[in-house]
C-alpha cells in the first residue's frame, strides 16, 4: 500500500512529534568492593600518586564473586523509577547501553524481567563511553514522535573483567557500576534542548576490545573462528588528544546552535575518564571548578555508567537541582562521540 504526500503529511500532522521529554528519575548502583591505588601497586609497578596525577583516579570499583551486572543494572533502574514514582507496569522502553553484556544476545530483556516491567520492549545498545549518551538519545526520538511515553536508559559495565591487569597503562583507569535515568513525554516545552553525536570510525584502533584471531579445526579442511576476546587496549595519549579537541568543538557548537552562553550553564557532566580531560574542557568554556561534576576520584571509568551514576549522586546530595540547564558529552571508543545540553525535571 502507498500513501499520497498530502496523506503522508496529515498523518505526521495528526501525531504527537512535538511531544516534550521530561527527566523525571535517576538511580545507580555500584559493586561492594572497593580496590584502591595502593592495593594496584601491589600489582602492578605503580603507586598512587602516579595514577592521581595523571587520571585523577583514587579508586575503583570491581564486580564480585556474588554480583552480577545485570544485578546492578537492574538496581539502578529501580532507583530511578522510585525517584520517578512511576508503576513499572508503565514503562514502555528499556535500553541498555552496554559493551560488557552477560549475554551477547542482550541482556536488556532479562532486566526488564527483574523490574517486572512487562509492557516495556528491551533492548541492548552499543556505543562503549558513549553509550548512555547515544542511549538516551535513541529513546528520545521514541518519546518524542508519541509512540511511546515512559523510558529507562541505563548504562552499565563490567569493564574489569576485560582489562588486562597486568598491564599499568590500562588496568588503572576502569571500574564497574550502573547508572539510570527515567524519562517522560510532557506537553510543554522539553527538557532535552538538543543534541549532536559524532562517529569517526578511522580512529578505531586507538582504543578497542577486539575479538581475537583464534581459529580451530571444524571439519577437515575446515576451521571456525573461537569466540574469544582480546583486554582492552588504548593509546592513552591519542585518546586525550582527541577528547580535549573534539568536546569543546561539539559542545561549542551546540551551545551557538540554541544561542545559550556558557555562563548559563549550571553544570558541565562529561564521561568521566580523566579529571585533565574535566578540566581542559571546562577551561574552555570558563566554566568553574565548582560547576563541574566529577566523581572518577572514587570510581574510575565505567564506561557507559559513568554520567548517569555521576547525575545520581549529584541529584541526590540535591547539587543538581530540579530546573537546572546541565550541558553533557561523552566519548570513547569507535572512536564516537556527542553532547546533549538538556534540563533536571527531577524532584529533588
Amino acid at each position: 500500500m502507498t500513501y499520497g504526500i498530502g496523506l503522508f503529511l496529515d498523518l505526521i500532522s495528526n501525531s504527537q512529534l512535538d511531544s516534550g521529554i521530561s527527566f523525571v528519575g535517576c538511580g545507580s548502583a555500584t559493586p561492594q568492593k572497593i580496590i584502591n591505588n595502593d592495593q594496584l601497586g601491589q600489582r602492578v609497578d605503580t603507586n598512587d600518586q602516579w595514577i592521581k596525577s595523571r587520571t585523577g583516579i583514587g579508586e575503583r570499583r570491581v564486580i564480585g564473586e556474588n554480583e552480577s551486572l545485570i544485578d546492578l543494572a537492574t538496581k539502578a533502574a529501580m532507583n530511578a523509577v522510585k525517584m520517578a514514582n512511576w508503576d513499572v507496569k508503565t514503562i514502555d522502553l528499556i535500553i541498555l547501553a552496554t559493551s560488557t553484556p552477560e549475554d551477547l544476545f542482550g541482556s536488556a530483556p532479562k532486566i526488564q524481567s527483574n523490574l517486572g516491567a512487562s509492557n516495556a520492549v528491551a533492548f541492548d545498545l552499543t556505543a562503549a563511553c558513549s553509550g548512555f549518551l547515544f542511549a538516551l538519545v535513541t529513546a528520545s526520538q521514541y518519546l518524542v514522535s508519541g509512540s511511546m511515553k515512559r523510558a529507562v536508559v541505563i548504562g552499565a559495565d563490567q569493564l574489569s573483567k576485560w582489562v588486562d591487569w597486568d598491564d599499568r597503562k590500562t588496568c588503572v583507569l576502569f571500574g564497574d557500576g550502573a547508572g539510570a535515568v527515567a524519562m517522560e513525554t510532557i506537553a510543554d516545552e522539553s527538557g532535552l534542548i538538543g543534541y549532536d553525536l559524532k562517529s569517526d570510525g578511522s580512529k578505531g584502533g586507538c582504543l578497542n576490545l577486539s575479538q581475537s584471531n583464534v581459529f580451530s579445526e571444524l571439519v577437515q579442511g575446515a576451521t571456525h573462528q573461537k569466540g574469544e576476546y582480546l583486554p582492552i587496549k588504548m593509546e592513552g595519549k591519542e585518546v586525550y588528544k582527541f577528547a580535549v579537541k573534539e568536546v569543546p568543538i561539539i559542545l561549542g557548537k551546540l551551545l551557538d546552535k540554541y544561542k545559550i552562553n556558557s555562563e548559563r550553564i549550571d553544570w558541565l557532566l562529561l564521561h568521566q575518564a580523566n579529571q585533565r580531560i574535566l578540566d581542559a574542557v571546562a577551561s574552555r568554556f570558563s566554566i568553574p571548578s565548582e560547576k563541574v561534576l566529577s566523581n572518577l576520584k572514587y570510581y574510575g571509568n565505567t564506561s557507559a555508567a559513568t554520567i548517569p551514576l555521576m547525575l545520581d549522586e549529584a541529584v541526590r546530595d540535591q547539587r543538581v537541582k530540579s530546573g537546572d540547564l546541565i550541558a553533557c558529552s561523552g566519548f570513547g571508543a569507535g572512536l564516537s562521540w556527542g553532547a546533549a545540553l538538556f534540563y533536571w525535571h527531577g524532584p529533588y
